[in-house]
């Protein structure tokens, strides 16, 4: 399933256990894809705590917790570290992070949790919703087969990559344009793992954001560049991302399209990617401004300017997404909308 349909799912399962509808949800994925991500986006949507715990750390006593004396019989002392109403808040997400990691007598030990919400005397408060992850047996993680009565206390979703959300995602969180259009040139690389060969270093969802501090902090430096990008998304797609960054001095004056002047259009294909991303990225960086209207709608014009109409779409696509319903009060737009009413904008 697509990060963006899993964010909903997720949205709804936390919000379910005001209702008491709540399921605890297992979601499965290859290392980098974005599964522990999504869990804390969210809780910050939502404002509430994530306790991360990670099985694959603990003992079986780790959870259950320590046992005392009380007059002639044992009580269990439960671990800090569970969900708590009065330390932790009423509602918030019991994360169990690398669950398949763990050691098949401490995943045992995290069935009552799971399923019954509670472990001993302890319980989960009831606004708390119940998120676990995990890498599959063939992705090369130190992981063990998950066991039936495990598996059956969980809903499960397969996580899939998807370049639109994961360039929705980018642009929110200000990853450099650069990066965004070489994955619209190369979408076949924003996942590109074979746990055949066992890499070190391989294009993923979470490499390409370490790609994007290595500009940050190599850009200026031209021996140190390729390296650092190599070092973060593997050999092959480090090199093609210098290449691309090298290739962008080619590119038209930006500041002369969003104030709407006549800018000619680069033939080259890659160069039209990092032109797209690029006014992205202005139209997002302007809003708020006294100039948004009129650089999202120069930005809107130019869109038609493309050689072929897919990549305006795409280009206008991005937008959509990035500002919102905002777009469609910009008067350009429903020029634009007309000259492509025969492309399909969205989804």
């Amino acid at each position: 399933m697509r990060p963006a349909q899993l964010l909903t799912v997720l949205d709804r399962e936390f919000t379910s256990t005001r209702e008491g509808h709540h399921t605890p949800v297992m979601l499965w994925g290859p290392p980098g894809v974005g599964k522990s991500d999504m869990i804390r986006q969210t809780g910050a949507r939502h404002a509430a705590p994530v306790i991360d715990i990670r099985l694959s750390q603990m003992e079986p006593s780790d959870l259950r917790g320590i046992p005392f004396r009380k007059g002639d019989f044992v009580e269990w002392a439960a671990p800090a570290i569970l969900p708590d109403r009065e330390r932790h808040g009423e509602h918030g997400i019991l994360f169990l992070d690398e669950i398949t990691s763990a050691p098949p007598s401490v995943s045992a030990a995290a069935y009552q949790l799971i399923l019954d919400r509670r472990l001993g005397e302890y319980e989960v408060p009831e606004g708390w919703a119940i998120f676990a992850a995990g890498n599959r047996q063939g992705d090369r993680g130190v992981t063990y087969t998950m066991p039936a009565p495990l598996a059956n206390r969980f809903s499960h979703f397969d996580v899939d990559t998807h370049l639109d959300d994961w360039v929705a995602w980018a642009y929110q969180h200000r990853i450099d344009e650069r990066v965004i259009a070489f994955l619209r040139f190369r979408p076949e690389l924003l996942f590109d793992f074979d746990p055949a060969h066992n890499p070190v270093a391989f294009p993923s969802p979470r490499s390409w954001e370490f790609a994007h501090r290595s500009l940050q902090k190599f850009g200026d430096s031209t021996e140190l560049l390729q390296g650092a990008l190599q070092a973060c998304v593997g050999p092959a797609a480090g090199i093609e991302l210098t290449a691309f960054v090298n290739s962008l001095d080619k590119m038209p004056d930006l500041d002369d399209i969003v104030a709407g002047k006549e800018v000619p259009m680069p033939d080259e294909i890659d160069l039209q990617y990092a032109v797209a991303a690029a006014l992205v990225g202005r139209a997002i960086r302007a809003q708020g401004s006294d100039q948004a209207l009129t650089t999202t709608g120069n930005i809107l014009r130019y869109a038609g300017s493309f050689p072929q109409r897919e990549m305006g779409v795409m280009l206008v696509s991005d937008l959509h997404r990035a500002i919102g319903e905002s777009l469609f009060q910009v008067p350009e737009f429903a020029t634009w909308a007309n000259a492509i009413a025969d492309v399909m904008l969205y989804e």
